[in-house]
């Protein structure tokens, strides 16, 4: 019998994040807006009730928002990052493992604790997590991953669960199987969805008595997964080591469109430079770089352009000015005038660990530039991003993304903590 794996969930993270700072959040409807301010990335409960949809552009819910007096914020993602370090940090005591699984989901192992009352020990789980950082969650149980995404689900929706559901019991993860569409399994796209649906396989609970060859026919070895994982087989363990990234990237839209190129090249120094340091900071290095721009595709009524040019790294590398240079490359031979670029963006591929990579017959090994870019990481490190950065990527940064709603990084810029003085 395979060991019991949890999911814990954020409720509404972002939003969450916010409240845990701003009481005057709490209890009345909020958004949280992408980059650039322009449409809704997460929404409270209150909101939602409202109508407030995902990906809802603040533009064309401006009455909504002044009817019902929506608290609009820009995302902060600063915030929301080290709030889950948070999170998982009152985790860690009540699991052998886990393995985090978004920046509001993570996987928990526990073998080990099946002596116990699973739902209980959640429930402690839970309130570990609310009273050190107030974020709400909801705690999904089954001897699958497949299976606590939809306990989770199902603990999120169905308040007779109080934040906790434990499927391991057969007859109720089959009742709860039957409550969920086929489209709300972790791993069913809408394309697979439509297949099963030609052969009346609807719910989850039908998906799970589907034959296994008929699955492998119609989805391949992923779908057969599936269809066992909801049978109780796991078909994947809990991931407590990183697996090597193959690829990696640095994009943003702009807060105005660029016409110039120099500016489109300022932007696009910082994304490489960035890049590198990613690299670095995993022991990596890239034999491939993409780089990319384009307009904005949703203003048809404007000139439309996007380009992409794909440049092979030779030596490999994880210098972010030898990655600058590649970029450059890649932006004079594709740049045209008279466009107003919205989004640009670095790719990296190829990417195997720093110690393994193949030497060139003239390669310079002296590791000066090596020594370069760890300076260059220390100093940025200790002074904040932007502090160290090549002369091409300039320091005005007209092109960076609008934050017009920001709130402070409350917990990671010391000079951003509210003061508050007695009278």
């Amino acid at each position: 019998m395979s060991a019991p794996v949890a999911l814990i969930d954020c409720n509404n993270y972002y939003v969450s994040c916010e409240r845990a700072f701003d009481a005057s959040l709490v209890g009345v409807p909020v958004i949280i807006l992408s980059n650039n301010d322009g449409c809704a990335i997460a929404r409270s409960g209150e909101a939602k009730a409202l109508g407030v949809k995902m990906g809802d552009p603040v533009h064309l819910i401006r009455d909504k928002i002044r009817q019902h007096g929506i608290r609009v914020l820009s995302s902060n993602y600063a915030l929301y990052g080290d709030m889950q370090r948070r999170v998982v940090a009152a985790i860690e005591p009540f699991a052998r493992d886990f393995e985090i699984y978004s920046i509001d989901e993570t996987f928990v192992d526990f073998a080990g604790f099946e002596h116990l009352d699973l739902a209980a020990h959640s429930r402690a789980m839970r309130a570990q997590v609310r009273q050190w950082t107030t974020i709400p969650t909801c705690v999904g149980i089954a001897s699958t991953k497949t299976l606590a995404k939809l306990a989770n689900a199902a603990a999120k929706k169905n308040p007779t669960f109080d934040g906790v559901a434990d499927l391991r019991d057969e007859d109720l993860c089959r009742w709860v199987l039957d409550q969920f569409d086929v489209d709300d399994v972790w791993g069913v796209g809408r394309a697979t969805a439509a297949k099963l649906a030609g052969l009346d396989i609807c719910t989850a609970g039908q998906l799970r008595d589907m034959a296994l060859k008929q699955a492998r026919a119609i989805g391949g070895v992923v779908l057969e997964r599936l269809v066992a994982e909801l049978r109780g087989v796991p078909a994947c363990a809990i991931e407590t080591v990183e697996p090597q990234r193959k690829g990696m990237a640095v994009t943003r839209s702009f807060g105005t469109p660029v016409t110039d190129m120099d500016m489109l090249m300022g932007a696009v120094a910082q994304y490489a430079m960035r890049a590198g340091e990613k690299l670095r900071q995993h022991g990596l290095v890239a034999g491939r770089l993409t780089v990319f721009f384009h307009t904005n595709r949703h203003k048809q009524d404007q000139p439309q352009y996007s380009a992409t040019r794909t440049l092979s790294l030779q030596p490999m590398t994880n210098d972010g000015l030898m990655l600058l240079a590649y970029a450059r490359r890649g932006i004079e031979s594709a740049w045209r005038e008279g466009y107003g670029i919205t989004k640009a963006g670095v790719m990296l591929e190829d990417l195997i660990d720093a110690d393994r990579r193949p030497r060139t017959l003239f390669e310079d090994d002296s590791g000066r530039r090596g020594r370069l870019m760890v300076a260059m990481d220390q100093v940025n490190m200790r002074f904040g991003t932007f502090a160290a950065v090549p002369a091409s990527q300039g320091f005005k940064r007209e092109w960076a993304a609008r934050s017009d709603s920001k709130s402070p990084n409350y917990t990671t810029r010391i000079a951003e903590v509210p003061a508050v003085k007695a009278r």
